[in-house]
């Protein structure tokens, strides 16, 4: 079993600096002074990154992509929550299969869910608009939402809502004073996860695109398209560095694992 162990933490290993690696490429790159692309960097400058400053399309789509994601995360998590607290505490025919196509955006790839949404939308004229858009990243955010509220509810103690009742409680207050509080870290981690996929999102972003919604992954994709220079490695860096800060705070907060582990048994 030693062996096995060791081996299973040799290939884990591996994993780990096989997905580290393009952050190991770019983050450096984005300090180089030399004009182009170099890895080691040439010399230590931060000249690129004040060039963002520099690039109004990336500002703006900057911008874009926070709206965005602060508005799918909000919409998420209220969606979520209620959707996780229905299935958790009622009786509902088929739960199970529910529970499966509310966070089927989890399992599915992403160039299929971006396709089937552009055919959804495309007779209801929301393809390429805003609200489209918009709709889009609320879908994809909503199962994380869903998961890990879920988790949350999975060591849920109902007796305290029954003794909230029996003690004249209405359900609001039940759910203001008693459930929201025990269950409010994994809302907040909810939030910041959904709120990290609608940022980084490329795949589905690309079939709703227009020209009011490009946001920086979009603009990123699109730079590198024409030419890759190390402005978009310092870009790219800014999105790595908030990504990093989010899934550290969602650790500290309710553990990255628990985004897929079991939900209300």
């Amino acid at each position: 079993m030693n062996a096995i162990g060791k081996l299973r933490g040799a290939w884990a290993v591996i994993g780990i600096i096989y997905i580290l690696i393009p952050l190991i490429a770019v983050i450096p790159a984005s300090f180089t002074k030399a004009s182009y692309p170099s890895f080691p960097p040439e010399g230590f400058s931060f000249q690129w990154y004040t060039k963002i400053l520099e690039r109004p399309e990336f500002i703006d789509a900057f911008m874009n992509s926070l709206q965005f994601a602060v508005l799918a995360a909000l919409f998420a998590v209220i969606f979520g929550t209620l959707g996780a607290l229905a299935i958790a505490k009622y009786d509902i025919p088929g739960k199970s299969a529910i529970t499966s196509f509310l966070t089927a955006p989890l399992s599915v790839p992403q160039l299929v869910l971006g396709i089937a949404l552009l055919i959804y939308f495309t007779p209801l004229m929301l393809a390429g608009t805003s609200i489209g858009f918009l709709i889009s990243h609320i879908i994809i955010c909503i199962p994380y939402v869903i998961r890990l509220v879920l988790t949350g509810l999975s060591g849920f103690d109902y007796n305290l809502e029954k003794a909230g009742a029996i003690l004249g409680a209405n359900p609001w207050t039940v759910f203001w004073k008693i459930t929201l509080p025990l269950i409010r870290p994994a809302i907040i981690s909810g939030g910041l996860f959904a709120f990290l996929t609608s940022f980084d999102n490329v795949t589905v972003s690309l079939f709703m695109i227009s020209p009011e919604t490009r946001t920086l992954p979009i603009e990123i994709f699109s730079t590198m398209q024409d030419a890759y220079n190390p402005i978009v490695a310092s870009v790219s860096s800014v999105v790595i560095f908030i990504s990093v800060i989010l899934i550290v705070i969602l650790e500290k907060i309710h553990g990255v694992g628990k985004v897929f582990g079991g939900g209300h048994h």
